[in-house]
């Protein structure tokens, strides 16, 4: 840079006056090309976002829907009834008492096998003990007492025979004959009076010995105690109702489940349907067994009317115990190796436009005509079908254009949930 001074500005330095250089020449401004229309671009960008949002859903409505199909298959169908219920033995005993007293000895506890007429328990004896003795002796006194009075019939019958030879040589009067004839009368009445009182106390002595030998508490079965309710020193009383001191199962090798059937299900079973269920204790394991009893007496709680529906069932293993509950299925009708459907296929419809599809016949009733959605040649296709039993998975197929392996439409995927996501435009 080359710097001019003239002598004009060369001052003396005054404490007014500053001294002042020449400024260096400013290069010209450049000026920059300047759009004649912004708007124009503005408009441009608008109309390709626009563009490919339209693209992106064209795109998007007119993509292929994805179907889900399963293979028709050949199977049994199986159509049940669910119940819950209780096992318990097939027959369960009360033992009781029928007398009242103290209990003075127990031979039974739980788990015990025990014998028909066993003795379990043992009341206490001597009341009843003084009564048989008190009757043992009345029954005496009754046979003395008639003993006696057959000695008097012998002599008034002696004595009437005499006093009836000695009126016809007229010893004696009329009067004593007639006198002798009826002590004799009487004494043979006194003789069935006491036959009858014989037969009243020996009645009694009987009952006492019964009321005895009811202190004796014993098995009328062969089974095996499930409860006891009593212990030693315990006292019963039989005045008003019997209690119950054993509960005797006769065969837990035979048990039974005792169910609740709603009265909407009761009309489908019948005697021998087989039936299947489980407890808690065995979840995996499934015990079958055939319906045994279906109970004509209604069981009615909060206005739900319920039937017993009785399940017999093998229990060899004892691995059943009372009182378990068990989830029963008992099964009322079955089809075996019958061309099935899931119970989704019939209950699809397609939502894409222009899939073939087929109305139902006129006149066909619902439950017996069904359609079902094909996969056939990429697009679903609507088959009419007859349907039969169905359960809780499938629906027998009675008639239609259906063959084994056939894909049959359970579910339909949106295109929408399929396509991708657009990315975001930064502007």
């Amino acid at each position: 840079m080359n710097e001019r001074v003239t002598a004009e500005a060369v001052e003396p330095e005054t404490p007014d006056k500053l001294v002042q250089f020449p400024r260096e020449a400013a290069p010209a401004p450049q000026l920059r090309p300047r759009y004649r229309k912004p708007w124009l671009a503005g408009g441009l960008l608008v109309l390709l976002i626009a563009a490919g949002i339209a693209a992106w859903m064209s795109w998007g409505a007119h993509a292929p829907a994805h179907y889900t199909t399963v293979a028709l298959t050949k199977g049994p169908i199986a159509r049940t009834v669910t119940a819950t219920g209780t096992v318990n033995p097939e027959l369960t005993i009360i033992v009781g008492t029928y007398v009242s007293g103290v209990i003075q000895e127990l031979f039974c506890d739980y788990n015990t096998a025990v014998k028909k007429g066993q003795v379990c328990a043992k009341i206490d004896q001597r009341p009843y003990q003084t009564v048989v003795d008190q009757s043992k002796a009345n029954l005496a006194v009754a046979q003395a007492q008639l003993a006696k009075d057959k000695a008097n019939l012998l002599y008034t019958k002696v004595r009437y025979e005499r006093t009836a030879r000695l009126v016809q040589t007229n010893a004696t009067s009329q009067d004593a004959v007639d006198a002798a004839k009826s002590n004799y009368e009487q004494a043979e009445a006194q003789i069935l009076y006491d036959e009858a009182t014989i037969q009243q106390r020996q009645a009694i002595l009987d009952a006492a010995l019964v009321n005895l030998d009811y202190t004796n508490i014993v098995s009328p079965v062969d089974g095996v105690v499930v409860s006891r309710n009593v212990t030693v020193g315990q006292t019963v009383a039989a005045s008003f109702q019997t209690p119950t001191l054993f509960l005797i199962a006769t065969d837990l090798t035979k048990m039974q489940v005792d169910t609740n059937v709603s009265e909407s299900d009761i009309g489908g079973i019948k005697l021998g349907d087989p039936g299947a269920f489980t407890v808690d204790t065995f979840p995996k394991r499934i015990f079958r067994g055939k319906v045994s009893q279906v109970r004509q007496s209604p069981q009615t709680v909060q206005n739900v009317v319920t039937y017993d529906v009785v399940v017999g069932v093998d229990n060899s293993d004892l691995a059943l115990k009372p009182g378990m509950t068990a989830a029963v299925k008992i099964v009322v009708d079955e089809r075996a190796d019958v061309l099935r459907v899931p119970n989704q296929a019939l209950r699809f419809a397609p939502s894409a436009p222009g899939s073939a599809g087929s109305k139902q016949r006129p006149g066909a009733s619902e439950a017996a005509e069904a359609q079902v959605w094909v996969l056939r040649d990429g697009a679903p296709a609507a088959v009419p079908v007859a349907i039969g039993l169905e359960d809780d998975n499938y629906t027998e197929v009675l008639s239609g254009d259906l063959k084994p392996g056939d894909p049959v439409i359970t579910a339909e995927q949106s295109a929408t949930a399929s396509r991708p996501v657009m990315p975001r435009l930064r502007f």
